[in-house]
């Protein structure tokens, strides 16, 4: 009813003006197991796709999600758990949207990408809406929780699902049933610090872990491209003969030099932040 796909037995919903919806639901799309990741992204027109409002090649986005540039011609049928809910965020976060409605999104999540999940919705510039029952998911996530209060009473809290459960403040209702006859949402017992309150835990966030992993294999890769470039250089009839070749091998060499100094630094400045983090 909130999206209008159904319309409500009374009363009425009054949605925003132009809304664009992408929605993830705990089912999940079924695509062609015989599309290759770049057809299912970009919908088999071309190599981009637009991301906040910008093109950009469809393999660069797929690093985003944790896909190898080698991936982009594979077929889905070789993808695994992971990587299938992996593409299905790649999917849903490459639509034009401002409100981004997610339906259990943590089912069969692994880990990585779980992390990754909760980034992408901390920089999505629209409204999200989630419904979870992964309690810490929500805490780390939403600005206000919408709960059931019995009665066909709905309040609107201000954080996450802690603050939600220290601001009702009051001991454990039980046996408190919806109109239909399930049970409502339950108070906890005892008291639960908000999480506005509570210290934020510190860890590497996912995408500087996969930059600590991919990194030294970046500057493994540019350093025997330089040395390359460096041989063909020392060619001492190189200018003579093929001026062109001469100037290219020269700004390609400073470029990638360049390029291993900022990844050197990128890497030193993770590992830094991850002793201190382990520390």
């Amino acid at each position: 009813m909130l999206i209008g796909e159904l319309t409500p037995d009374r009363g009425s919903v009054r949605q925003g003006s132009n809304l664009e919806v992408v929605t993830l639901d705990q089912h999940r799309e079924a695509l062609d197991p015989d599309t290759t990741l770049a057809a299912a992204l970009t919908g088999g027109r071309g190599d981009s796709v637009t991301i906040n409002g910008q093109p950009r090649h469809v393999a660069s986005y797929m690093k985003d999600f944790l896909f190898l540039p080698e991936q982009v011609r594979s077929p889905l049928k070789v993808l695994s758990g992971g990587e299938r809910a992996r593409l299905m965020l790649a999917r849903a976060f490459a639509k034009p949207s401002n409100l981004l409605v997610l339906d259990e999104p943590t089912n069969d999540l692994d880990l990585e990408t779980l992390d990754l999940l909760q980034e992408l919705i901390a920089d999505y510039g629209g409204t999200s809406l989630i419904v979870s029952h992964d309690r810490d998911f929500l805490d780390r996530t939403v600005s206000s929780v919408i709960a059931y209060e019995g009665a066909g009473r709905w309040v609107e809290y201000a954080g996450g699902y802690s603050d939600m459960l220290a601001q009702r403040g009051s001991p454990a209702r039980t046996d408190t049933q919806t109109p239909d006859g399930s049970p409502a949402l339950q108070h906890r017992s005892k008291s639960v610090p908000a999480a506005a309150n509570a210290k934020p835990r510190r860890k590497l966030s996912f995408k500087e872990r996969h930059a600590l992993e991919t990194l030294p294999l970046r500057i493994a890769e540019l350093e025997g491209e330089v040395a390359k470039l460096s041989s063909t250089l020392a060619d001492p009839g190189l200018y003579a003969s093929d001026p062109a070749k001469f100037q290219t091998t020269t700004a390609r060499i400073a470029s990638a030099q360049a390029e291993m100094a900022k990844a050197e630094e990128d890497w030193l400045q993770l590992e830094m932040r991850r002793e201190e983090v382990e520390g």
